[in-house]
C-alpha cells in the first residue's frame, strides 16, 4: 500500500457529524484530517433549523426512542443515543464558550412564555405520545455575537439557526488546528484484502487521486443517498422522490462500506413532504412548502396555525390530512401510494390548490441549498412564483382544474366538500385539526402540481453501540465507524431534532474510539 500522506484519523464529510467527531479525535491528540466532497462545508447540517434535540433522563429517551425504532434498531444502540441526548445542552454550552455563543433551551421558553393557551407555547415533548415523551426538550444557539450568517456562509440558505450551530462547531475546529479540505471527495476505502482492516482512503484532490493513510481509523460522516437516483429507485416505494437539498450527498459512504461487506437498515426510512418544482432544469431541488409548527397527537385543538392549502390527487379528490403532527417528517408518505389498478403513483405529482386569502397569507414555499450559485428566495406574496409559472391561476376553480388536467367537476366538488367541513370546524374526512383549515372560495385560485421530496434519508450502514460498522454477520469491520445521517438510528418515525442529536452523539462516540485505538502500524 503506498500512501502520499498520513494521519491517525481521517473523518469523511464536513457537516455537524463530521465536525463533532474530528474535534472529539483531536482532543484525544490525534492527527486528524476532515475531507468535504462540496466546494462548501455544512452539508444538510447547515440548512437546519439548529435546535439539538436534548433529554433529561436516559431510560425515558430510552423508552421514548425504542418506541419510534418498531423494533428496528438494536437496544444499546437506542440505549446510547438516549444517554448521550442528557449529556448534549451541556457539551454545546462548552462549544459555545469559543465566541460566546448565546444559547438557550426549550424549557427557558417554555418558562418565559404566556400561559398555557398561548399558541406559541412550544410544547415539551417529543412528536408523538409515547412512554418517555415527557423528558425531551431543545438546545439552540440563538446568538453567536459578530457573526452574520449572510457573510460567514453566503452559501447557506435555510433556516437562521443552523449556521450559527455550524459556526460554533467550525470555530473549534479551527481553534484545535484540524486539517480541514474541501472539493475532495472520497473515492474508495483502503483496506487490508485479508482481514478488511481499514488503512486509509483513496480521494480526489485537486483533480488527481491520491491515497491518505489513516493510522488508527476512518469515520464515515458523509450523510445519506439523498440525490442518488439509482439508490432511490431501488430502496424507495415512490418515485420520483425529489430532495430538498445536499446534492453531494449521493450515498458514497453507503456505497464505500458495502464494498467492505456492510450490512445495511432503514434504507426505505426517509424524513420528508411535498415540494414544488422550479420552472428552470437546472435549478436542482424541490422547495418544500412552507414548514407549520408541529402538533401533538391527542392535543388537535392546540394547533391553530391556518394552513392556506388542500391537496388533491391526480383525480381531483382530496386523500390525507395536509396537515399531519408532524407534516415536514410524515408527509412523504401517502405520496408514494402505488394504484395497481391505473398503473401509476396517483399522488405524486398531487395538486396543492388555495384562493386568494390563501396566496395573501404567507410566502407558500420555502427554498433550501447548501451550494455555491445555487440560492432561490420565495417571494413574500407569491407573485413571483405564478410569474415564473411554479403557481398556476384562474378565475374560476374549474379554469385551474383544466390549467392543472384535472376533471373540473371532480375538482369543484372536493373543494365544495371542504368548505363545507371549514364550516362545520372540523375534517370528517381525514382529521385535520379545525384550527388549521380555511376555505377555498375567494378568486382567483391558486394550484401547483407538488411532488414527493426527500429532506434527508435515514438510511445506511448498521452501526452498532460503539459506532463501529457492522457486517452482515454483525461483526465489526476493523477501523471503520459511521456518525450522523449515514445509518440513523430512527428505524420508524423521526423525533425533530433527532438527526442533529445522532450527529452529537455518534460524532463524539466515533472521534473517541478511533483516536484510542492503536496504530496499525
Amino acid at each position: 500500500m503506498q500512501f502520499d500522506e498520513t494521519f491517525d484519523v481521517v473523518v469523511v464529510g464536513f457537516g455537524l457529524a463530521g465536525g463533532i467527531a474530528a474535534i472529539t479525535a483531536a482532543d484525544a491528540r490525534a492527527k486528524t484530517l476532515l475531507i468535504e466532497k462540496s466546494s462548501v462545508p455544512g452539508g444538510l447540517s447547515i440548512c437546519s433549523y439548529g435546535a439539538v434535540r436534548s433529554a433529561r433522563d436516559p431510560e425515558g429517551a430510552f423508552a421514548y426512542l425504542k418506541a419510534t425504532s418498531a423494533g428496528r434498531t438494536p437496544d444499546d444502540v437506542l440505549q446510547v443515543l438516549a444517554r448521550g441526548m442528557c449529556e448534549i445542552e451541556a457539551y454545546v454550552r462548552e462549544l459555545g464558550g469559543i465566541n460566546d455563543a448565546v444559547i438557550t433551551t426549550s424549557i427557558e421558553d417554555h418558562a418565559r412564555s404566556g400561559g398555557l393557551d398561548d399558541p406559541n407555547r412550544r410544547r415539551l415533548s417529543g412528536n408523538y405520545p409515547f412512554p418517555g415523551t415527557e423528558t425531551f426538550y431543545h438546545t439552540t444557539v440563538v446568538d453567536v455575537p459578530g457573526f452574520d450568517a449572510a457573510a460567514h456562509y453566503p452559501w447557506a440558505n435555510g433556516a437562521p439557526g443552523g449556521p450559527k450551530l455550524f459556526k460554533i462547531l467550525h470555530d473549534n475546529l479551527n481553534a484545535r488546528g484540524v486539517a480541514i479540505r474541501l472539493a475532495t471527495p472520497a473515492l474508495r476505502l483502503v483496506a487490508d484484502p485479508a482481514t478488511r482492516e481499514v488503512r486509509g482512503v483513496r480521494v480526489r484532490e485537486n483533480g488527481a487521486e491520491r491515497a491518505i493513510q489513516a493510522r488508527r481509523a476512518v469515520i464515515l460522516a458523509c450523510g445519506g443517498f439523498e440525490c442518488s437516483a439509482e439508490m432511490k429507485a431501488q430502496f424507495l416505494e415512490g418515485a420520483p422522490i425529489f430532495n430538498a437539498a445536499a446534492r453531494t450527498n449521493s450515498g458514497a459512504g453507503i456505497r464505500m462500506a458495502q464494498d467492505l461487506g456492510a450490512a445495511l437498515w432503514h434504507m426505505w426510512h426517509i424524513h420528508g413532504a411535498y415540494g414544488f418544482r422550479h420552472p428552470d432544469p437546472a435549478y436542482p431541488y424541490a422547495i418544500r412548502l412552507k414548514r407549520f409548527p408541529d402538533w401533538f397527537p391527542g392535543e388537535p385543538e392546540k394547533a391553530r396555525v391556518k394552513m392556506a392549502w388542500i391537496l388533491l390527487d391526480q383525480d381531483g379528490r382530496r386523500f390525507m390530512s395536509e396537515y399531519q403532527p408532524y407534516t415536514q417528517d410524515t408527509a412523504v408518505r401517502p405520496a408514494q401510494h402505488y394504484d395497481p389498478v391505473k398503473q401509476r403513483f396517483p399522488r405524486n405529482p398531487a395538486f396543492m390548490i388555495c384562493d386568494e386569502e390563501g396566496r395573501k397569507m404567507y410566502p407558500l414555499g420555502k427554498a433550501t441549498s447548501n451550494d455555491e450559485g445555487i440560492r432561490y428566495y420565495w417571494s413574500d406574496d407569491n407573485l413571483k412564483e405564478v410569474a415564473l409559472g411554479i403557481l398556476k391561476r384562474a378565475d374560476t376553480l374549474e379554469g385551474l382544474a383544466i390549467t392543472l388536467g384535472l376533471k373540473p367537476e371532480t375538482v369543484a366538488a372536493s373543494v365544495a366538500r371542504w368548505d363545507e367541513q371549514c364550516a362545520r370546524g372540523g375534517d370528517e374526512d381525514f382529521g385535520r385539526p379545525g384550527g388549521t383549515m380555511t376555505s377555498i372560495r375567494t378568486p382567483p385560485f391558486y394550484g401547483a402540481p407538488v411532488w414527493a421530496t426527500v429532506s434527508n434519508t435515514q438510511g445506511g450502514p448498521v452501526h452498532d453501540a460503539e459506532s463501529r460498522v457492522l457486517d452482515i454477520y454483525g461483526k465489526p469491520i476493523p477501523r471503520l465507524y459511521a456518525a450522523g445521517e449515514l445509518g440513523s438510528a430512527f428505524g420508524h418515525l423521526y423525533l425533530s431534532g433527532g438527526n442533529i442529536a445522532e450527529c452529537f452523539v455518534t460524532g463524539r462516540i466515533a472521534g473517541r474510539n478511533a483516536a484510542l485505538l492503536v496504530p496499525w502500524n
